[in-house]
């Protein structure tokens, strides 16, 4: 058993959920602890490419609402970038008109509109989004929880009900698998290609039907960031040499100056998926409270904002100064 921690809470999970989770609660005046297995620096969020869009989560509605909530605080945080890895960004997403994003997307994103020919050869929509600098974004989450009295601690957790806290959030991603357990929770790898960036301002994302493959480009401060991949159920964290060739062919084909950049890194992340978002309270068999934030797939930092205001009224926790 853990060592009780009086009127605490602990939110298990470093990652962007767990860390914006921590920090909600922490400005709404509850004592945070936030457990994590790894440093945040090496959380699976830190390979995420950052770019606001609900993508690959359950269910829509609700998460088209807490993508809303997030955009808000991500465009207040776009006023310092340098700070707070956010960016305001112009880009097109192929595919895709403006009579297929809903009035979820026109109403927020007065700015949407067809691209052009000459910005992609192709159906696409032009838009101005958050894009997010996670190597900076996710330290500076920390920074933020401290500063509202958070700690943070590295540490593995191996049974949720063990935890001695009034009560426990548990954001614990794919992890959520085994610790809750959760069988629903499945694995979607993620290949990235870091290059430097040969002048390329603007983001795309571009799906081939025909394929299944969604090839994109994310102008991140100081490099490139080149994907994609989407593989159900594979567990491996190696970069496939091959994928990453494949990768960078297909986004050459979109911007050719991507050929002859150089490779700086290979990344590989694991996106915590599931057929919806898990996001209620469990009350334990002594009485106390368990909310799960766990099952964002590759939205996670798109709704991390709007699920952390929502674990925190399920905690018990109204409105406190401000996001």
């Amino acid at each position: 058993m853990e060592t009780e921690l009086d009127d605490e809470v602990v939110v298990v999970g470093g990652g962007v959920i767990g860390l914006t989770t921590a920090v909600v609660l922490a400005e709404r005046g509850r004592r945070v602890r936030l457990w994590t297995r790894e440093p945040v620096e090496r959380t699976t969020s830190v390979v995420a490419g950052g770019l606001w869009w609900p993508y690959r989560i359950e269910p829509v509605a609700l998460a088209q609402t807490w993508a809303l909530r997030s955009l808000d605080v991500y465009e207040e945080l776009a006023a310092r970038p340098d700070r707070t890895g956010v960016r305001l960004v112009e880009g097109v997403l192929g595919e895709t008109g403006p009579d297929e994003v809903g009035a979820w997307a026109s109403t927020r994103l007065p700015g949407l509109r067809a691209s052009t020919a000459a910005e992609y050869a192709g159906r696409g929509l032009w838009a101005r989004l958050p894009l997010i600098d996670m190597s900076t974004h996710l330290p500076w989450l920390r920074e933020r929880l401290v500063a509202a009295g958070g700690v943070v601690e590295t540490r593995a957790v191996a049974d949720l009900g063990g935890i001695r806290a009034p009560v426990v959030v548990n954001c614990t991603g794919l992890g959520a698998r085994d610790l809750v357990p959760d069988a629903a929770v499945r694995p979607v790898r993620g290949q990235l290609v870091v290059v430097e960036n040969p002048g390329v301002r603007t983001w795309l994302v571009s799906a081939d039907q025909a394929s299944g493959t969604t090839t994109y480009f994310l102008p991140q401060p100081g490099r490139l960031l080149l994907g994609g991949t989407a593989e159900e159920d594979n567990w491996s964290a190696e970069p496939d040499p091959r994928v990453a060739e494949a990768i960078v062919r297909r986004c050459a084909e979109l911007r050719p100056e991507i050929a002859g950049a150089r490779v700086l890194r290979h990344l590989v992340g694991l996106r915590p998926a599931r057929h919806a978002v898990r996001l209620e309270r469990e009350t334990l068999p002594d009485g106390r409270l368990l909310v799960h934030n766990y099952g964002h797939g590759g939205a996670g930092v798109t709704v991390a904002w709007g699920c952390a205001q929502e674990a925190a009224g399920l905690a018990g926790l109204r409105e406190g100064r401000g996001n």
